[in-house]
């Protein structure tokens, strides 16, 4: 593999730079015009000091005096000649940052948006800190050489008008400039084909300890209450070494390299001394073409190492681009279709699973899916409350995210008011349904942001109301800052019950006509979780209630329910009310009473450390 990228980088690296130049050719012309424009005048401003030393300081010395007029004529040309530069310089520099940065904007925002198209089982098997570098390290990589990818440019039309005005100047002469040119190029190859495999391999480097540094901060609890922070320190470090090892490698390459490509234009400079010497004891060429010529190649030797920083980042930019790629191209995202439920209906919606089969992708293509679900069919009729019941591994977590659309079922449909979800739009879809998840995230701002997710309509005077559905007002009211308080990067400073609630106060306050409680409420004290149902049920602001299916443990929260479905397996095995299913399903009662003795023996532990005192002597930070 590493053999095979380093034969075609270059014109693998090639084609990157001609998509940069085609997603941007306007700005890439100003660049490049900038560019030309100081080549030119480089090779301009050779020919002028040659003149100005054969044909202006040669005489004086002769003759023993200056000339003012031929000074104040040569020094006017060599301003001239500098401000152009300057002109040019700018016009490159600012039209190669504004193309890079631009480059680098619109494909963060393609990957990103390409990950909110892909399905979560894509997303299950690739990790957070590759997501990430793909996003950022990966996309900066892959555009790195469009900064001197204009001045490159200018350089090649530099040489090609330096060895131009070589031969007009003298054969000799510019024989040493094919030679020293040339070889310059082929070792900028040479170079580039060695480097190939080593920026792939810190590329990927840098994705793995970004990955490991993510899971090991997002782990932090796992971490530190499993005492594992000398495992994972030691594991961070293996992985931080390696890419350590690999960027000295780079380097390491560069060292040899570096001093090979400064070298070459000063023996060029030296050759043609020693040529132009003998050229002119032959007469030649004069005075005055033997100092332009030599100018010429002393000024060369830094834009020429443009070509050589292009060719150095292609490995990096290749590299980095493959990655990017691999989102980009990657398949499996869900088409949203045309069809919209009335949006000015807020009557609650029904929700219908009808012969659904289920299977998680596998990890590896070549290996079968695992079958989650199979044959579900059931009915969230309008404005009842259908409760979900199951052990664990039976489906319910898959059943609730195929509601939502967050998947797509192998066969059967779910429908929403008889429309499959797949050809519901995305705003109609987000607009009917929504989903509280078992694990509550809550982004790092303020409650009402939290609530109100900049969505249309949804004023304090919605926030509020969401609040006091899912008895949230009372806590955030006593908050430090209300509405306005920060709750820290995954709601940190709020216990596990408040998230639970802030959350579902998002989820009401866009008013859905379908709601889905994934285990939504299990960190929620009891009475706090039926006084939510009951207020779900019936509003006490008199509006219609929605449609609920609730993944549910609680027996106070099953008994709520209008039916019950038991799941097992992944298949609907019984339905009914919750008293029906008691006495007529051994296996769902003895799930519903192991649940139950299980809470009761959490709120007696509760109660015992509440009323038990501590020794002397000791506190604890309630």
């Amino acid at each position: 593999m590493a053999s095979g990228t380093s034969r075609d980088v270059l014109g693998r690296g090639l084609w990157v730079l001609g998509r940069a130049i085609r997603e941007q050719p306007r700005i890439f012309a100003v660049a490049v015009s900038g560019s030309v424009l100081f080549g030119l005048l480089v090779i301009a401003s050779a020919y002028v000091v040659g003149a100005v030393v054969g044909d202006v300081v040669v005489p004086a010395v002769e003759r023993g005096e200056v000339a003012g007029g031929a000074l104040a004529l040569a020094a006017t040309a060599l301003f001239g000649i500098s401000v152009l530069r300057v002109v040019g310089i700018f016009g490159r520099r600012l039209g190669a940052g504004y193309m890079q940065y631009r480059l680098q904007a619109a494909y963060r925002r393609r990957v990103t948006r390409r990950y909110l198209d892909l399905p979560l089982a894509w997303h299950h098997r690739n990790s957070t800190g590759t997501l990430l570098s793909n996003a950022n390290s990966d996309v900066e990589a892959a555009w790195y050489p469009i900064a001197p990818l204009p001045f490159a440019v200018g350089t090649l039309v530099m040489l090609v008008g330096a060895v131009a005005s070589l031969f007009f100047t003298d054969w000799a002469l510019a024989l040493v400039g094919l030679a020293v040119f040339p070889a310059l190029f082929a070792l900028n190859v040479v170079y580039s084909r060695r480097m190939a495999p080593r920026q792939a391999r810190a590329q990927r480097l840098r994705a793995e300890v970004s990955g490991i540094a993510h899971e090991s901060f997002d782990g932090a609890l796992v971490v530190k209450t499993m005492g594992r922070e000398a495992q994972e320190t030691a594991r961070f470090a293996s992985r931080a070494g390696d890419l350590r090892d690999a960027l000295i490698s780079v380097g390491r390459l560069r060292g040899v390299f570096d001093p090979m490509l400064e070298t070459l234009p000063s023996l060029g400079t030296l050759a043609v001394l020693v040529v132009g010497a003998i050229r002119l004891r032959q007469g030649a060429i004069s005075v005055t073409e033997l100092v332009s010529v030599a100018f010429l190649f002393t000024v060369l030797a830094f834009p020429v190492r443009a070509i050589g920083w292009v060719l150095a980042e292609l490995p990096r930019s290749v590299a980095g681009w493959d990655r990017v790629r691999r989102v980009l191209d990657s398949t499996g995202e869900m088409p949203y279709g045309t069809t919209t439920l009335d949006p000015a209906t807020r009557e609650p919606a029904t929700l219908a699973f009808d012969d659904v089969h289920f299977a998680y992708e596998p990890a590896e293509a070549h290996l079968p899916g695992a079958q989650v679900l199979g044959a579900v069919t059931f009915t969230v009729p309008a404005g009842k409350t259908v409760a979900l019941v199951g052990p664990t591994g039976a489906g319910k977590s898959t059943i609730a995210s195929l509601a939502v659309r967050l998947v797509d079922p192998g066969a059967g449909r779910v429908t929403l008011d008889g429309v499959d979800v797949r050809e519901l739009t995305a705003a109609s879809l987000a607009g009917t349904v929504a989903l509280v998840a078992q694990v509550p995230f809550v982004f790092d701002d303020t409650v009402r942001a939290n609530i109100a997710l900049d969505r249309e309509g949804v004023g304090d005077d919605e926030v509020w109301a969401a609040l006091r559905l899912a008895e949230a007002d009372g806590f955030v009211a006593a908050l430090p800052d209300g509405l306005d308080t920060m709750v820290g990067e995954r709601g940190t400073s709020l216990s596990g019950g408040q998230r639970q609630r802030l959350t579902l106060a998002r989820a009401l306050a866009g008013r859905p006509r379908l709601l889905v409680l994934d285990d939504a409420t299990s960190a929620v004290d009891p009475r706090v979780e039926a006084a939510i149902l009951a207020g779900l049920r019936a509003p006490a602001d008199g509006g219609a209630p929605a449609s609920i299916l609730v993944v549910a443990y609680r027996r106070a929260t099953i008994a709520l329910a209008d039916e019950v479905i038991y799941v097992e397996q992944g298949r609907v095995v019984a339905r009914g009310t919750h008293t029906e299913l008691l006495t007529t399903v051994p296996g769902y009662a003895d799930l519903v009473t192991a649940y139950e003795q299980a809470e009761q023996e959490r709120e007696q532990n509760r109660t015992y450390d509440e009323v038990t005192p501590l020794p002397s002597g000791l506190e604890v930070d309630r």
